[in-house]
């Protein structure tokens, strides 16, 4: 794993020009607007990349853009990889340690979701202040290399608070509604039936999906403050479901999409 995050680290570099200070993570429906955002563009397809993983869900781009946000160098992957696909979290998470080792300093993560908060709605933003991992899966399993962090993470505080307290602030002064809850992890690609969201929202769920928490576990093994967003896109109360499909989840993630990318936006440029 060392030789592979190291050659694919200076492939990237040598693509690049100056030190990405900030890492950004687009998830499902998200990706459009805030890719707009980064000026100067240096765009790495994904296949192109050596040891990474090939993005199969048609929603997700999967590009590597490299440029500036207000003044300051982000990389941006314009879609992830997820558990579902057939990867091992090891191959999910290798871009966050490449992130690392490139030089950037905080991660950005936005995934969409499904609601189980009956007090909020499909269309509204959550911030995760905290996660409950349920993949069979972790990408922290195996060999340790200290050089990459230690055998034994702390987990007490998986979002960084100060990018927590940042986000807030910048919501309430742009009147913009920001939930805080939890996410709960899973395996996907199926959405859940109504005794798992009812099993989920009995121990401490607000959210499901099946990303960021992979990625989240190993920026916090590297030392890499990070912070995510989800989009919820459907409400999942279990006495009232309906069916859902992915264009009406992309549709409702497209809609919140504009938030989302003013909220980090403005958080980068607070950096």
């Amino acid at each position: 794993m060392i030789d592979q995050i190291a050659e694919t680290t200076e492939y990237i570099r040598k693509r690049i020009k100056g030190t990405p200070e900030i890492g950004v993570i687009l998830g499902t429906g998200l990706g459009d607007l805030f890719a707009k955002e980064i000026k100067d563009q240096v765009v790495i397809n994904y296949n192109a990349i050596p040891n990474f993983p090939a993005a199969t869900v048609e929603t997700h781009k999967g590009q590597l853009i490299f440029g500036e946000i207000k003044g300051k160098k982000v990389i941006a992957m314009r879609g992830r990889f997820h558990y579902y696909e057939g990867y091992s979290t090891k191959q999910i998470t290798l871009p966050v340690r490449v992130m690392k080792m490139l030089g950037v300093k905080y991660l950005l993560i936005s995934n969409a979701a499904g609601n189980m908060n009956l007090k909020w709605k499909k269309g509204d933003l959550m911030l995760l202040d905290d996660h409950i991992n349920l993949q069979p899966d972790n990408p922290l399993r195996g060999e340790n290399f200290e050089r990459l962090g230690p055998r034994f993470p702390d987990m007490s505080q998986p979002y960084a608070k100060e990018l927590n307290d940042k986000l807030i602030k910048i919501a309430a002064k742009k009147k913009i509604k920001l939930n805080k809850g939890v996410y709960v992890c899973v395996a996907g690609p199926n959405l859940e039936t109504r005794a798992e969201y009812r099993f989920l929202r009995n121990i401490g769920g607000d959210a499901v999906g099946m990303s960021t928490v992979p990625e989240v576990i190993v920026a916090n093994h590297m030392s890499l403050p990070c912070c995510a967003i989800s989009v919820l896109t459907d409400d999942a109360d279990p006495d009232n479901l309906k069916p859902v499909d992915i264009k009406q989840i992309v549709k409702v993630a497209g809609k919140t999409e504009p938030k989302l990318t003013e909220l980090y936006v403005e958080l980068i440029k607070q950096l």
